[in-house]
């Protein structure tokens, strides 16, 4: 997949469209449209649609609804408590979807240089607006390059740590459990693609992809991630994958990607 996912001139095409939305999914953007504006109103600057539901592969019933708001100015702890309300009653009404998550950023974080090749890149390449003005037009355009690559996922050991806290206090329910898998799977595939993304000089948001690109230049690792891209589509509670990802593969991959792209840039 050489080049896939990049314009003529080798910069990151930007992902998704509202015209590629599911039919069965509209309802639920409408629904989340209205209740942004009607939560966050004016001091909303722009709303953002991000994951399989604007890239047209959402499956009823299996995918989350995944949106990004930048206000105008930084979020308070009150707009946080608003937001987890919002993603909470969008779940429940809406059995389409198999969860929500809303991102709630500063206009001027989305803007910064500490952030220019991390949430920028995130909002400018795989964000599709939904309201307000669009922040891309304020970006720079991206290669899929090492710099990308580090400053995107070269913190992973960063959070290994806390992924094991979660795991403890999950317990051993399969319904506590495989939330997690589905989470921790997808962030390990992600990491693993952009540390071969530079070298396959391409990009794409499909797990089976970005595992089978890793897989052709790490053979020893890619049955870890193949199966880490069926769990990140179809998980199940399975506490030893997450044992797996917190003990092999997430501090293997973690150091890995510290000596090919070295560690991202501290935040605050």
């Amino acid at each position: 997949m050489p080049n896939k996912g990049l314009d003529s001139r080798g910069y990151i095409e930007r992902e998704g469209s509202l015209g590629l939305i599911p039919r069965a999914f509209r309802p639920v953007v409408a629904t989340a449209r209205d209740r942004v504006l009607d939560v966050f109103g004016a001091r909303l600057h722009s709303a953002y649609l991000y994951g399989s539901i604007p890239r047209g592969t959402a499956r009823v019933g299996r995918s989350d609804l995944d949106l990004l708001l930048a206000l105008r100015e930084e979020p308070t702890e009150a707009d946080r408590s608003d937001t987890r309300s919002l993603d909470e009653a969008l779940d429940k009404e809406f059995p389409q979807i198999d969860g929500a998550g809303t991102l709630l950023v500063g206009r001027e974080q989305v803007l910064s240089d500490l952030e220019r090749h991390d949430l920028g890149w995130f909002v400018a390449c795989l964000c599709t607006p939904l309201l307000g003005e669009d922040l891309a037009e304020d970006l720079p355009r991206y290669r899929p390059d090492t710099l990308l690559a580090r400053e995107t996922n070269g913190d992973l050991a960063l959070f290994l740590p806390r992924w094991r806290e979660r795991i403890a206090e999950a317990g051993a329910s399969e319904e506590a459990l495989r939330p997690l898998v589905r989470f921790m799977s997808r962030h390990l595939v992600r990491t693993a693609f952009t540390l071969v993304m530079p070298r396959l000089n391409g990009w794409t948001s499909d797990l089976t992809e970005m595992a089978e690109a890793f897989g052709t230049y790490y053979p020893k690792r890619a049955a870890q991630l193949r199966e880490a891209a069926v769990l990140g589509y179809e998980p199940r509670g399975d506490a030893a994958v997450l044992r797996s990802y917190v003990d092999d593969l997430g501090p293997w991959l973690a150091e890995e990607y510290a000596r090919v792209h070295g560690i991202k840039k501290p935040r605050p």
